[in-house]
């Protein structure tokens, strides 16, 4: 069988396809890398054709095509049940979903102002007063979740919430937001996370002429 094939844009700069290749990644599917440069007119227009969504990343398997980052979850947990890519006692998976839905849909003065950008660091960083609200209710997600499974990772090993908050750990380390030393430590179990160090490799090996992306965040 053919490997499957994930279509994803800039490592550096593109939360979402980092979302998608984690949850790849803990499901062991055997896949492809197909990199979309979505500010080429002609790649933009191919991937309209793989998704009338516009967006990355798209997962195809086979027949398969998935293109919504919770429903690349759902399938991959679906076809690769040994993974547990969720917490297998049915309150944490419950949770697990509930918090991942909230990111998947959420925070959206968030990602406005603090953009991916993996290269970047910033030692002082103003968050505008709309985004903060979204910062504490992270904080709040992330100390519940610690305190509740024991860590390191939100719910003990590692979850599709997982995947869904790496990004946000990128972002608070690119602008210097203030965490407590457990949700530090848990940035850092991030950071440490094989999948997640592969990516970023791969994100600071773009060049640096590469537009920051506009369409997703």
């Amino acid at each position: 069988m053919a490997k499957a094939t994930l279509t994803i844009s800039s490592k550096n700069y593109s939360s979402w396809s980092l979302r998608g290749w984690l949850l790849c990644r803990m499901a062991g599917i055997d896949f492809e890398e197909q990199l979309i440069d979505i500010d080429d007119p002609e790649m933009r227009q191919e991937l309209l054709l793989l998704s009338p969504s516009v967006r990355v990343p798209r997962l195809t398997n086979g027949e398969d095509s998935v293109w919504d980052t919770l429903a690349i979850a759902e399938y991959l947990n679906e076809i690769f049940p040994d993974a547990q890519m969720y917490p297998a006692e049915r309150h944490a998976r419950a949770h697990c979903r509930a918090i991942s839905g909230e990111m998947h849909s959420g925070f959206h003065n968030l990602r406005s102002a603090l953009p991916m950008n993996i290269k970047a660091r910033h030692k002082f960083f103003k968050i505008f007063s709309g985004a903060r609200p979204d910062v504490e209710r992270i904080r709040q997600i992330w100390t519940e979740c610690l305190a509740g499974y024991g860590g390191p990772f939100l719910f003990g090993a590692p979850t599709v919430a997982d995947a869904m908050f790496a990004p946000v750990c990128t972002r608070f380390r690119t602008y210097a937001v203030e965490l407590d030393p457990a949700l530090e430590a848990y940035c850092d179990t991030i950071y440490g996370w094989e999948p997640m160090q592969d990516w970023i490799e791969g994100a600071l090996a773009e060049p640096d002429e590469i537009i920051e992306l506009e369409v997703e965040f």
